[in-house]
């Protein structure tokens, strides 16, 4: 007999991607998958892509700062408990899997009214409030840095690191090459902006051009409305907004990263074993988690880390050809971590504990 899951978490990609990422083990493992998250949030278009039975719900955000919402939101959380309890008892899952976001607490909630056990996933270096809301339900929380432990009940936390899609490991380095016109001579710099693109990094990158394109080929996902067409006609670079599907190939053929320290994309990384130099969103335009997780990531040996404040032109470049010069020390650390197989590690932990 299938066993059932519902799997929720949703606000942006973040709480949706590594969700996906466990899809088709469930599947193969013979589990019937429910998704539950808000009414039109991002994850509702990503989910249903994918052909897996969606349920909406209503959902507030709560909010630190003052906004009138603070007032109508907690009327639409009650609604989106009891909506989800609704859910429960009539799909009745063997387990629920939360990633995260606002829409996750009401679902966790009802979880634990109807006695399904729950498994949490927390991807920061400490736990968000939606998370911290939803600990007390949980009888596991999943968690990517080895010091969150300190934050969550004894005897719940494991660290597991952020599942990754598996198609991500199985890209093709020629086919990358041909399509930024680079070639295998010369080892590669991938920079990553993020989806908002991070223009401290950007401006940096294209400042130092010159110089970088004298020893490596960059490929420069620059995020969107962030492309300098000045640059488009210059040999060995390449740069693209965005890119979707061809990703996997664009990993394949990189032999380093400069990247922002985003939990999702440095779990990315650090499954791919690939060398890197993390510039974290500075604190002062963020709640500061990116700094956390890179200087993690730099104690455990995966990354070398540059603050946004003290970038400069010759830093980067210095930091680049050390980085690339010792890339088998950072190889070598990642491939000891134990966290470079996520996917696994909490498929067995949903099946262990699934009721």
């Amino acid at each position: 007999m299938s066993k059932k899951i519902i799997l929720t978490g949703g606000g942006t990609a973040g709480h949706v991607t590594p969700n996906i990422a466990l899809l088709p083990g469930l599947k193969e493992r013979g589990y019937e998958i429910k998704y539950v998250g808000s009414y039109d949030g991002i994850e509702k278009k990503l989910i249903e892509e994918l052909g897996i039975d969606y349920s909406g719900i209503s959902s507030g955000k709560l909010r630190r700062y003052l906004s009138a919402k603070n007032f109508t939101d907690p009327f639409r959380v009650i609604k989106g408990y009891g909506e989800a309890k609704k859910i429960m008892k009539e799909y009745s899952p063997d387990i629920v899997f939360s990633k995260g976001g606002f829409v996750s607490v009401p679902v966790v909630l009802a979880a634990k009214k109807h006695k399904i056990p729950v498994i949490i996933h927390e991807s920061d270096m400490t736990p968000g409030l939606a998370n911290k809301l939803s600990i007390s339900a949980a009888s596991k929380i999943c968690h990517n840095f080895p010091e969150t432990a300190q934050y969550l009940p004894k005897g719940k936390a494991v660290l597991t690191g952020s599942p990754i899609r598996e198609e991500l490991r199985k890209g093709d380095s020629l086919a990358g090459l041909k399509m930024c016109g680079f070639n295998a001579d010369k080892p590669v710099i991938m920079v990553i902006g993020g989806s908002l693109g991070a223009v401290a990094v950007n401006n940096a990158v294209r400042d130092t051009l010159d110089t970088l394109l004298e020893k490596y080929q960059i490929v420069h996902l620059c995020g969107k409305g962030k492309m300098d067409e000045s640059l488009n006609d210059k040999k060995g670079y390449k740069q693209f907004e965005y890119i979707k599907n061809e990703l996997k190939d664009l990993f394949a053929m990189t032999d380093l990263i400069i990247s922002r320290a985003g939990a999702n994309a440095i779990c990315e990384i650090l499954a791919l074993t690939k060398p890197n130099i993390l510039i974290p969103l500075s604190a002062k335009a963020s709640r500061g988690d990116q700094i956390l997780n890179a200087e993690s990531f730099r104690k455990q040996g995966f990354s070398e880390v540059i603050e946004e404040e003290k970038l400069t032109n010759e830093l980067l470049i210095n930091t680049i050809n050390s980085v690339y010069d010792n890339r088998q020390k950072y190889i070598s650390a990642m491939d000891a971590a134990g966290t470079t197989d996520a996917v696994t590690t909490i498929l067995n932990l949903i099946d262990k504990t699934a009721k």
